[in-house]
């Protein structure tokens, strides 16, 4: 259905963050340690603004959206929903987000206004355009890293730590690994530790030109090979709603309300933007077919890279499709289309996806509020599970204590005495309860999309998963 007469009406952007120095990740729980950007990660990602700028806000592009404030202009805040990861231990992604922002909207003079008196007053640094960015914590939302505190996640990748392939390929790079000692600053060698061995060496070989120097030419490769194998196992699952895509599916609802927005004629949204890490690329990956079908490998993205989905209208009247486009990092030059593949759509027939095969394909696999997320991840304290679990147990007792008391009041034909005040009074006080109770429920929702999108499906993906 790819056709090269299709206009983008908006589109959908997930993008990695830059450069940025070591950090520690737990194994088995993925907590992290502090770090921070680079000179390297901000100039990455404004590249990557500047690129997109150029690909989708210039008017004289084929690309270019349609309906959205052009480069030549000032940023319209109506047409752009923007959404950055603060994980509330670093600002890296929070930083990465305002780089690429700033390579997508330049400053400009047009940035001004007139005063009373004559005097036209530009903003600061010849213009710049103050583009709002919401900040995604974490412990109030759990839309971009559905991952972390996710005990049935934990234990999981702990089943994969002690599955047979697992060990297999612990010994298959055993005589690898033991060579790394003198690379990996302290850090132990085993296969469960391989992202951060693998991160350490990057991030040296890319700031340290003495550890450039001494690193074996092979090394930097081959414990990418291995951190690729190891994450991929990790955030990916057989099963299209298994925990181990949990990484994207907290994702889906505010990815489909996008959509919805931007097919919406009546809706001004034109560029949604999420800023996130690497693990929502290899869950969404995996849920869409790109590695099964060979288009794509299982592996780590760059820093910077950027995947996006494109919706466009082939016709005033037909309905809108969905294209994918993704970039590896500063060092791939260009986007390129990939066809997706899942339940429904097998990619032969093109490449542009209909938004209601989309739509239908993603949404069952869906979390859409902490409280799924909560029963989902088996957690029932962090993240505001605590909360959220009580918040459901007080809405389940005072919505059987109002229907008790309406059907009493009913089945004996109460009028308003004494007694049937009093009863109402404690129909209504327990409907105000159920209200307030409510309302903290659906404040998950609210976060992660006002919209419930789907149920649970149990569509297998591929079978050859080690374990």
């Amino acid at each position: 259905m790819s056709s090269d007469e299709s206009t983008v009406i908006g589109i959908v952007l997930l993008a990695r963050h830059g450069d940025r120095l070591e950090f520690y990740q737990d194994p088995t729980t993925y907590t992290v340690t502090f770090t921070e950007i680079t000179p390297l990660g901000e100039q990455q990602e404004w590249q990557l603004g500047n690129y997109l700028r150029s690909v989708y806000l210039d008017s004289s592009s084929p690309s270019y959206i349609q309906g959205i404030s052009p480069s030549s202009s000032i940023f319209n805040v109506e047409q752009v929903s923007i959404a950055a990861d603060d994980s509330g231990i670093d600002s890296v992604i929070m930083d990465s987000c305002a780089a690429l922002v700033q390579g997508l909207w330049h400053p400009t003079p047009l940035q001004n206004i007139t005063l009373a008196n004559g005097t036209t007053i530009t903003s600061p640094l010849g213009g710049y355009q103050y583009v709002p960015i919401t900040s995604v914590l974490p412990d109030l939302d759990v839309s971009l890293e559905g991952f972390t505190d996710c005990i049935s996640l934990q234990d999981r990748t702990t089943a994969f730590y002690n599955s047979t392939a697992f060990m297999e390929k612990a010994e298959e790079a055993e005589p690898f690994l033991s060579q790394l000692g003198p690379y990996v600053g302290n850090r132990s060698t085993s296969l469960e530790n391989m992202w951060n061995i693998f991160d350490y060496m990057n991030v040296q070989s890319i700031h340290n030109a003495t550890y450039l120097e001494e690193l074996p030419p092979t090394f930097l490769a081959q414990a990418r090979d291995l951190a690729n194998w190891h994450e991929y196992n990790v955030f990916t699952d057989p099963y299209f709603s298994g925990v181990g895509n949990i990484a994207f599916q907290t994702m889906i609802p505010g990815i489909l309300e996008s959509i919805e927005s931007i097919t919406n004629s009546s809706d001004p949204l034109k560029l949604s933007y999420y800023a996130i890490n690497y693990k929502p690329f290899l869950s969404m990956f995996n849920m869409t077919g790109l590695v099964s079908s060979g288009s794509l490998p299982a592996a780590l993205v760059d820093y910077a890279s950027a995947a996006v989905f494109e919706i466009r209208q082939t016709s005033p009247t037909a309905e809108p499709v969905i294209r994918f486009q993704f970039k590896n990092g500063t060092n791939d030059p260009e986007l390129r289309p990939y066809p997706l593949v899942f339940d429904g759509w097998d990619g032969t027939t093109g490449g542009d996806v209909p938004v209601s095969i989309f739509t239908a394909a993603l949404a069952p696999a869906a979390v859409n509020t902490t409280l799924e997320w909560c029963y989902e991840c088996n957690q029932d304290i962090e993240r505001g599970c605590a909360v959220a679990i009580a918040a459901a147990q007080c809405m389940n007792e005072t919505s059987s204590l109002v229907s008790r008391d309406l059907l009493s009041s009913v089945g004996n034909e109460q009028l308003v005495t004494a007694v049937g005040s009093e009863s109402l009074v404690s129909s209504s006080t327990a409907m105000v309860s159920l209200m307030f109770m409510t309302s903290l429920i659906l404040l998950g929702a609210f976060v992660m999309g006002a919209r419930k999108w789907g149920k649970k499906s149990h569509t297998q993906i591929r079978s050859d998963k080690p374990y």
